[in-house]
């Protein structure tokens, strides 16, 4: 007859079994005889198929310090942290920043890292794995990176444009004459400009730049809305085809090639950046740039948008609630010391926003100098300030194609080295979810991994279009936008804190780290974090401006409809993921439902080697009352599994 028995599976409480088993787990299985068999459950095929491969860990302790200041450190610090910090009172700005980074973007970013170390999952199963009922959150973070893989190609692709183009013996937006020019508005005398009895908005309708022109006209050839697409622009298309194959090639092994490009691709931009810092600190002018950087206007500070854009800066440079933290704390050692890594990685990640902003207000200063303006009319915001700002002041160095070809390359390793780590952070979320396809066989994650690139080029050919600039917007603003990251963030610190359990989850972080964090961190997660990211999205629900290009389009209805459909595609993935699994959770009553469905899948202990002294305590007692030779598992997930007998 057949009969059905249960199969258990137990976590691994040793760091020795923990390395034999690196899916955390040892399935029993009972045979016909009654004999009892324990196998690692990734090495026991489904259906007669071949084992899996042992998930990736980090080959070294630099690769994870590395890998996250790659995706931490990105454009946001570079280009938005200054022009923010320009637009919100200067020096002031650094008073809501630095807030936020303590209260949300630190703590946040610890309980990201350290999840991920603990349950050994990316981003999706984490959170399932610890608290069913918050599974959403994982969906969120992952629908938010694809999206911003999909752009943030983009971006790499007109670096590689302009890198190509400054090989050139004449910068190619140094003058007015060529054919994409604009013969009655492209003004190259800009003192010829500054004479004439007009308006600064006069100036700006009548007048443009060849830089200007260069990249509206030639680089973008944008059309007049989002209603005309135009063309396809077909360098670009190529050039974004080249930024996802290396991005694929130096991805597609996983965790042992993309910590050693880290090396490269994260450092070498910080040598960039102080080679740009020292020479535009002594060029003429420099420090009026400086002094508009720093100058404080505290008034600013009782200003809601302040507070949005401080906090919306800190949540994009940190990289938090897109999975990305989550996944590499996962190749991690289960005792590695996350909380010294978070400290380290905060510390670099800020500071190095502070010094770019030295950087480009000292370059900002000499433009503004030379050109007799105030450095308000030559900072511009996003990648107006890096593809027109910046080609402008090179114009104004000596040997301009060599500081050219400097930026660029500064610019796409500053890009590159985020999405790779974002590539990597959704490739490990579909393979917990899907370890098949990912783990078994020798090619099947190779051809996942291209299809999945593949995927994300084809959503970025739109943006490489005539009018790809209005879709790349709509992404850009709607959705990996303050307003879904605030939302994840605010879902994040709710679960951990209230659904789960504070004291709980420290009780995990002192196995790991072998002490017991200060009460600041599980202060900020339960009541600061939340109600400051609330507050923030609240201001920014009230404070919502539609969005514009260039301060002079105005999107149709339509193209709003569109991008809100980007951000509540994972805004609703919280609550409705929340609702089926509480319906579909085992339970008589709502609130028995609820229970069930808080109840974590994973506990303490199931891949590290240290224990607490209530647990050692307990242990011995077992082992002094049983006649077993081991204490029980401290946790059991039964699955039926039909056995003939």
């Amino acid at each position: 007859m057949s009969l059905k028995v249960k199969e258990t599976e137990v976590f691994v409480d040793s760091q020795n079994s923990f390395n034999q088993c690196h899916s955390t787990t040892r399935l029993l299985k009972t045979k016909p005889n009654g004999d009892v068999e324990a196998h690692c459950s990734d090495d026991i095929p489904p259906k007669e198929g071949k084992a899996l491969r042992e998930r990736d860990m980090w080959s070294g302790k630099f690769d994870f310090l590395l890998a996250c200041c790659g995706t931490a450190v990105g454009l946001g610090n570079v280009w938005r942290f200054p022009y923010l910090c320009y637009k919100n009172g200067g020096g002031a700005f650094l008073i809501p920043y630095m807030i936020v980074v303590l209260i949300s973007g630190v703590p946040i970013f610890f309980l990201e890292v350290s999840l991920g170390q603990f349950t050994k999952y990316g981003a999706i199963k984490s959170w399932s794995s610890l608290c069913p009922i918050s599974s959403g959150i994982g969906i969120a973070s992952a629908v938010i990176v694809f999206f911003t893989l999909c752009y943030y190609a983009v971006i790499l692709a007109w670096a590689l444009f302009y890198l190509i183009q400054s090989f050139r013996a004449e910068l190619p937006w140094a003058n007015c004459n060529n054919t994409w020019n604009d013969k009655l508005k492209c003004q190259e005398n800009f003192t010829y400009v500054r004479m004439l009895n007009m308006t600064e908005a006069a100036r700006r309708a009548n007048f443009t730049s060849p830089v200007e022109e260069y990249w509206e006209r030639h680089v973008l050839q944008i059309t007049e809305g989002i209603e005309d697409m135009g063309d396809m622009r077909w360098e670009l298309a190529g050039l974004l085809l080249l930024a996802w194959v290396i991005c694929y090639l130096t991805v597609f092994q996983g965790t042992k090639s993309t910590g050693k490009a880290m090396y490269f691709t994260a450092t070498f931009p910080y040598i960039m950046l102080i080679i740009l810092l020292i020479r535009g600190v002594t060029l003429p002018g420099a420090m009026k740039g400086i002094e508009f950087y720093i100058k404080p206007n505290i008034t600013k500070l009782g200003e809601p948008q302040v507070w949005i854009d401080a906090g919306t800066q800190v949540f994009f440079s940190y990289s938090l609630c897109i999975g990305v933290l989550v996944s590499l704390g996962s190749f991690n050692p289960y005792n590695n010391n996350c909380l010294r890594d978070t400290v380290i990685i905060a510390g670099v990640n800020s500071g190095t926003s502070i010094l770019a902003g030295f950087a480009i207000f000292s370059a900002l200063g000499f433009m503004a100098t030379e050109q007799g303006m105030e450095v308000a009319d030559v900072a511009e915001k996003g990648p107006g300030l890096a593809f027109i700002a910046y080609p402008k002041e090179v114009l104004l160095l000596p040997v301009s194609q060599l500081w050219s070809c400097l930026f660029f390359v500064m610019i796409f390793l500053l890009g590159i080295s985020t999405l790779l780590t974002d590539t990597l952070a959704l490739v490990t979320s579909l393979g917990d979810l899907f370890p098949q396809l990912f783990r078994g066989g020798k090619y099947r994650k190779m051809i996942a991994m291209a299809g999945g690139c593949f995927a994300c080029y084809l959503v970025g050919l739109s943006m490489v279009t005539q009018g790809g600039m209005y879709i790349l917007q709509l992404f850009d603003f709607y959705g990996a936008s303050g307003f879904t990251l605030l939302w994840t963030a605010s879902w994040q610190c709710i679960a951990v804190s209230w659904m789960y359990g504070d004291q709980k989850f420290y009780d995990i972080l002192e196995d790991m780290i072998g002490y017991r964090p200060t009460p600041y961190f599980r202060i900020c997660w339960k009541y600061a974090a939340p109600l400051l990211n609330a507050a923030i999205l609240i201001f920014a629900i009230v404070k919502y401006e539609p969005l514009t290009y260039n301060k002079t389009y105005n999107y149709p209805a339509w193209g709003h409809a569109i991008g809100w459909t980007l951000a509540f595609s994972s805004i609703l993935c919280v609550p409705l993921r929340m609702l089926y699994v509480i319906c579909t959770m085992e339970g008589d009553t709502w609130a028995e439902k609820y229970r069930n469905a808080t109840r974590p899948e994973v506990q303490i202990q199931h891949g590290g080697n240290r224990k607490s002294n209530k647990v050692q305590e307990e242990d011995e007692e077992d082992l002094e009352t049983s006649s077993d030779a081991s204490p029980p598992p401290p946790y059991c997930e039964q699955q039926d599994v039909e056995t003939s007998i």
